[in-house]
């Protein structure tokens, strides 16, 4: 081992006790943190995945504002082949003041600059919005009627052969982690045919999926609408679907579904750009059993209400109630106390 770490670099060779477990970039969105496994992997690649406005980039903001309120040096480098919405980021809770933007859509130039940021250690997220935006040379080189196959993708598996080398943190000294997300979009798989509906594929050939060590699919399940008094209703939101479709550690094909808001719902105390925090906070506490249901009574810790309305006021006014019911649930829902038991 000695020898061959002098040969081809340090920690070419170690032991797998050796290695360090980093821990996942949280989303702030707990159902989607249960199915991630804790949140985003850190270190690794994601792709997110789904049709138009089914809200993939509205994922990775939220997911940025919530590092950010942890963090507040929380930084981001974010590649907009596709413009940019500075408004909508900032409604998300964004605070773009970290989020440096790289307007690029030549793809060659677009993943030269992720690859030296990933390996520069200087940005906690890297973010590519979106793939098919990106315009490979080969293709830009050509007149509009001149046939380019493939030419994304073959750019697309050199930059994944690389991002290794570039992605790599040390295991034995404590180097900064990074989150690496790209969007993609589904299209429909020309030829194909299944009785359960049109198949399905993503642009940059099969190649990519391999060097993902997340795939995530974000779908649109329903509208939700908001009653007002003699006039109707209004479209105030969405029930978001997430879906994992590969995931390399917490295990592949888990859903969740959440409720997000792209405007202020009144009747539910709901502000605009916001997940219905308390609805995942009540599923999740009950499925886990970190609120326990007795006829009209919900007990949490060494607490009780007597009627739903009363716990989920206390949820909603609660900051520190709302932070100890969503860490007892990833406890749950990751079985700590039987791996810290093995350990």
């Amino acid at each position: 081992m000695a020898q061959l770490n002098k040969k081809y670099g340090p920690e070419t060779m170690i032991m797998a006790s050796q290695m360090r477990q980093m821990s996942p970039f949280a989303s702030g969105c707990l159902p989607l943190d249960i199915i991630l496994g804790g949140g985003f992997p850190a270190n690794k690649w994601t792709e997110i995945i789904g049709f138009e406005s089914s809200g993939k980039t509205t994922v990775v903001h939220k997911t940025i504002a919530h590092q950010q309120a942890k963090n507040p040096e929380f930084s981001t480098l974010w590649i907009a082949a596709e413009d940019y919405d500075k408004e909508w980021a900032q409604q998300l809770g964004v605070n773009t003041d970290h989020v440096m933007i790289a307007e690029i859509r030549a793809m060659e130039e677009a993943y030269e600059v992720m690859l030296e940021f990933a390996a520069s250690r200087s940005v906690d997220a890297i973010v590519l919005d979106s793939y098919p935006a990106l315009i490979p040379s080969e293709e830009d080189a050509k007149a509009m009627d001149e046939l380019t196959i493939s030419a994304g993708a073959k750019v697309s598996n050199r930059f994944w052969r690389k991002a290794g080398k570039a992605s790599k943190r040390s295991h034995l000294t404590d180097e900064r982690p990074f989150m690496g997300i790209v969007i993609n979009q589904w299209r429909e798989k020309v030829g194909g045919f299944s009785p359960q509906g049109t198949p399905k594929t993503t642009p940059g050939g099969i190649g990519k999926n391999f060097a993902y060590w997340t795939r995530l699919e974000v779908s649109r399940a329903e509208f939700l609408d908001e009653p007002i008094p003699g006039k109707g209703k209004a479209r105030v939101g969405q029930a978001m679907k997430l879906k994992t479709v590969k995931h390399k550690a917490a295990g592949p094909q888990k859903t969740a579904e959440t409720h997000f808001y792209w405007t202020d719902s009144p009747s539910r105390g709901i502000s605009a750009g916001s997940w219905d925090v308390i609805r995942d906070l009540m599923t999740w506490g009950v499925y886990y059993d970190v609120i326990r249901r007795r006829g009209r009574y919900f007990d949490v810790a060494d607490r009780t209400w007597d009627t739903k309305d009363a716990i989920l006021d206390s949820l909603r006014g609660e900051l520190d109630l709302q932070d100890d019911v969503a860490a007892a649930v990833l406890h749950a829902a990751f079985n700590l106390d039987e791996l810290e038991t093995a350990a």
